[in-house]
């Protein structure tokens, strides 16, 4: 283990502590903290973590995410926490080689933590946005690489002789022994550089070497796509383009389908000055079925606040009509955003135990002083025809307690949902009030959840919900992350 690492690893080993969350529902469930920001180095906002990802394979679980949020872009260094038990104790630290603010890296910053395991070469890696200064474009995609588990890890490394821009990647590899392409790697990004033309790199060796990046199909503009790969090996990516899309490899990553829609998207624009769009969150059932989750206003009146919905794909090209999770009636006051999915691998179809932690408010119709977050939790123990009643895990946060980005007051993109042994955690920032001008904001898992319907409660379903309106609204143009010209970017981005 590097020296510098070992030394934080004795300082911050497993902090195992637990907050009191407000639950409404499912007593026993509680919240143990995963990591904290230790740094004081300029220019981040200390003490803050936010963004979130987190996988599993067996008992182990990996979450990679930003410490110490810079307002213009990416973190002082990029936390992991890991859990080899399911979840009960957690170990953390730095990955090293990536920043200046911690082990030796040769950036200023990073962003956009994505977790993947390839199963045949036995590695985890923590793939990310390093940023050489807060003014200048990324220099391409890093990947930290982990062989013992997800305990150590060695430096970062660019996945290839990139020099371009990036931003939003995501990686997932093919774990399946019967796939023809068993052991292939996935890397998803856009490039701000180039009117945010989708590009893909495929690894065959665990992480090690990438092929050059391929631009997907005519070379259409995307953000935060979230590679699948199906039991057959084929590659489905979800991701945001002017609506939700996807496009779909059937050959190892050798080529890449032009994108097909999924739906439109009508956003509400979260009060308060909250970081927030209606980027995909995906995850796939046992059989290879891909569920699709996003934030969307179109069953709510005047687009008054989002629901969180979603559309189903077994093959990546067909999808299903868009279904509203319902969380709660569609004439409350309760806005929906963020949401991270996660289904059970060991079901699938009509069984599949599907789970989706989020981030709500409780009355959209708010301001900046008066707007109050929560984290939520909702599941479904026969592939969505019914849902449980919704549970509250953290809350309420008010918005004076969250760091600054260029897109707004943020707890995060994107956070994460993930099953061992079929037991559902959620992975997710969680702030409470400052010390002067020192923030309190760290990673949180859930521990107690169930996918199980309660006996004799009722169960909640949208059949028959129908959208009250088609046109999409517009998406507010957002400032470049850094030093990105805006006529080189679309009206949606960055969200670095």
């Amino acid at each position: 283990m590097n020296r510098t690492l070992s030394s934080l690893f004795a300082c911050l080993a497993v902090l195992g502590l637990c907050l009191a969350p407000a639950v409404s529902a499912h007593a026993q469930v509680t919240l143990t903290q995963i990591s904290s920001d230790p740094f004081t180095v300029g220019p981040g906002q200390h003490a803050t973590e936010v963004e979130p990802h987190m996988l599993a394979n067996g008992t182990t679980l990996v979450a990679g995410f930003q410490t110490g949020r810079i307002s213009p872009g990416g973190a002082t260094a990029i936390g992991f926490s890991t859990s080899t038990d399911g979840g009960v104790t957690w170990a953390n630290g730095f990955l090293p080689g990536l920043t200046t603010g911690f082990g030796g890296g040769p950036y200023n910053a990073a962003s956009d933590a994505a977790v993947a395991f390839d199963a045949k070469h036995g590695v985890w890696m923590i793939a990310t946005i390093p940023i050489l200064n807060t003014t200048t474009t990324t220099p391409g995609v890093a990947v930290n690489r982990s062989t013992d588990g997800g305990l150590t890890w060695g430096n970062a490394a660019l996945i290839g002789a990139m020099v371009q821009a990036s931003d939003k990647e995501w990686i997932v590899c093919d774990n399946t022994p019967t796939s023809p392409f068993y052991g292939n790697c996935y890397m998803e990004w856009d490039n701000p550089s180039n009117a945010d033309k989708i590009m893909m790199n495929t690894s065959i060796d665990g992480g090690l070497t990438w092929s050059p990046a391929t631009i997907v199909g005519t070379g259409g503009d995307g953000l935060g796509g979230v590679p699948l790969v199906q039991p057959n090996g084929t590659v489905v990516v979800p991701i945001e383009t002017s609506g939700e899309s996807a496009f779909t490899s059937t050959n190892g990553g050798a080529s890449w389908s032009g994108l097909v829609t999924i739906s439109n998207v009508q956003a509400h624009t979260e009060a308060g000055g909250l970081r927030s769009r209606p980027l995909p969150s995906a995850a796939q059932d046992g059989a290879g079925k891909i569920w699709t989750v996003w934030q969307d206003c179109r069953f709510r009146s005047k687009c008054s606040s989002n629901d969180l919905v979603y559309s189903t794909s077994t093959d990546g090209v067909h999808w299903s009509a868009v279904t509203r999770i319902p969380i709660d009636a569609t004439t409350s006051t309760v806005d929906h955003f963020i949401p991270g999915i996660g289904i059970d691998p060991a079901t699938s179809g009509t069984t599949a135990h599907v789970a989706v932690t989020y981030y709500y408010y409780s009355n959209s119709n708010c301001t900046s002083s008066t707007c109050l977050l929560f984290v939520g939790y909702i599941s479904s123990a026969n592939g969505g025809s019914t849902w449980n009643a919704p549970v509250t895990l953290a809350g309420p946060m008010q918005l004076s307690w969250l760091p600054n980005s260029q897109n707004g007051l943020m707890v995060a993109d994107y956070i994460a949902t993930a099953f061992t042994n079929g037991v559902p955690h959620g992975v997710f920032a969680v702030a409470a009030a400052k010390s002067g001008t020192t923030f309190n904001e760290a990673i949180y898992t859930a521990q107690g959840l169930t996918v199980a319907a309660v006996p004799g409660a009722a169960q909640l379903s949208s059949a028959g919900d129908k959208p009250l309106h088609h046109l999409s609204d517009p998406i507010p143009r957002e400032k470049p992350e850094r030093g990105i010209p805006p006529s080189r970017r679309t009206a949606r981005r960055s969200a670095k």
